[in-house]
């Protein structure tokens, strides 16, 4: 057997994958969960070593034989989140995350700092945004002072477990693309950025060196073999934030496809050769962590908002996939604003989850279920939008995370989408493609001859858009825009 291992650090819990490359065989996955801490005002925070913990629980659920015979390992983790870390190697304070709002005030106040909107794309061809990482170091600096000033290392989640396996500091350009302390042009970390937040301060120097996607960043520690039980000194790839990984887990390596992950974000991202950089704001210039370019929608609300229906009405999964097949398509005039956790695009950090069109004749909870998955997709349909008007050409949705479990939730994505929707065999793509990242830097050659010959997709899961539907939809959606048009002023 030729082992390679991916780890996948999420937000609701951290997943390992053991896959025999030569075999070409998923031999084990096992997972932990996460707390989250979570407050009014919107701070959303992990411990680091919760992390660890997971990693340690995960790689104990492993059989002897497996972790023996492993060869190299790869990392993937939530994008944005900031683990401070000290001159030590200890963490300073939580792990504010990717969904965090808290850091409205700080984002106003760097934007107006590096003079606006206009002067802040030209400068890294993003906004700063409540999600990413840059305004979180602020936060950190105005709130926490006694942490700020011991900061020594700035790092994401990934680089944080890389740090862990192996006890050195690197980063790679996917992942660093999400920090808005990034120029995603010139694949270079910006200063300028950085002294927004700290004119006296070295910020800079804090920064892990950025390394190129196919190389090896470290080796496995002494001591993180002796916990993990897996031999000391095999390769730890660069690693990448979880979107990046997953496009290498389904195979978005190439031009053409769009990836649709469903979980307790949305996001819809796909490969490209050149920077697609939106001064509109709806899609992020990210990175991939395969050489070239990930352009990328991300909204704060799918799984979330199938979760909370369910609970409202005390429904299991497949109780609320048969209660919305119940409803029409736009479900009788029924239009929910998933905003729940406020939103990113449109960026509506103190948004709130809105239900709204109902009447006498069509509130039913058939239609409220039917809307919440409607919803999450119309909320992805935009991003579709922008990558027709960028110049992107979709040829097919490869539909992965939770929601791709849900039958009817797939076919309303392939119809709302208006394009073929296929489903990756191995449902972990994030840790599936840290893992074959893996392979690839142990073993060279071209990454897309690698995804070729791994990824595989599940037939039976199949969809092809109905035209008739898909033109109900279009109606749906539409109203949906009206909706967010009408009700954005109020969240402002």
């Amino acid at each position: 057997m030729h082992i390679v291992v991916g780890i996948d650090v999420g937000t609701q819990s951290t997943k390992v994958i053991a896959y025999d490359a030569e075999n070409r065989q998923l031999l084990a996955t096992t997972s932990h969960p996460h707390q989250i801490i979570q407050r009014d005002d919107g701070t959303s925070e992990q411990e680091a070593v919760w992390y660890i913990d997971a990693i340690r629980s995960c790689f104990a659920q492993l059989s002897e034989e497996i972790k023996s015979k492993v060869v190299a390992i790869g990392v993937s983790g939530q994008q944005h989140g900031f683990v401070p870390v000290g001159r030590d190697g200890e963490v300073l304070a939580p792990v504010k995350l990717w969904n965090d709002t808290a850091t409205g005030p700080q984002c106003d106040a760097l934007t107006q700092r590096l003079g606006g909107e206009e002067a802040v794309f030209d400068l890294l061809g993003n906004q700063i945004l409540p999600g990413y990482t840059l305004p979180k170091i602020l936060h950190l600096k105005e709130n926490r002072t006694q942490a700020y000033e011991k900061l020594a290392h700035i790092l994401l989640p990934h680089d944080y477990v890389n740090y862990y396996l192996s006890g050195e500091f690197w980063a790679e350009y996917g992942d660093a693309s999400g920090t808005a302390f990034f120029d995603v042009r010139s694949k270079t970390w910006s200063e300028e950025a950085l002294r927004a937040v700290d004119e006296k301060r070295n910020l800079l120097g804090m920064l892990p060196p950025l390394l190129e996607a196919q190389s090896i960043g470290g080796r496995v520690s002494k001591r993180a073999a002796q916990e993990l039980g897996i031999p000391e000194g095999i390769p730890v790839s660069t690693g990448g934030g979880d979107n990046m990984a997953a496009a290498i887990g389904v195979g978005c390596v190439s031009k053409g496809d769009l990836v649709m992950s469903m979980g307790t974000s949305g996001t819809l991202f796909g490969y490209s050769d050149q920077v697609i950089a939106d001064r509109a704001g709806r899609l992020a210039a990210f990175c991939s962590s395969t050489g070239g370019y990930l352009p990328l929608l991300c909204t704060m609300n799918c799984t979330i908002t199938t979760e909370a229906i369910r609970a409202l009405f005390g429904y299991d999964v497949k109780e609320l996939d048969r209660e919305a097949e119940k409803a029409p398509i736009g479900c009788e005039g029924i239009t929910m604003l998933p905003y729940f956790t406020g939103e990113r695009v449109p960026n509506l950090p103190g948004g709130k989850g809105v239900i709204a069109g109902m009447d006498m004749t069509n509130m039913k909870v058939s239609n409220i279920a039917r809307s919440a998955l409607e919803s999450s997709v119309y909320a992805l349909r935009g991003g579709l939008d922008a990558f027709v008007e960028l110049g992107f050409e979709p040829k097919r949705i490869i539909l992965t995370g939770g929601g791709a479990k849900s039958r009817p939730w797939r076919q309303i994505a392939c119809d709302v989408m208006g394009l073929n929707l296929v489903v990756p065999a191995v449902g972990e793509s994030a840790a599936f493609g840290a893992a074959l990242q893996a392979l690839w830097a142990l073993e060279g050659g071209d990454i897309s001859a690698i995804t070729a010959e791994h990824v595989l997709f599940d037939s039976e899961k199949n969809h092809t858009p109905d035209k008739g539907a898909s033109s109900a939809y279009d109606e749906a959606y539409r109203r949906y825009q009206r909706y967010v048009e009408a009700m954005t002023p109020l969240f402002k």
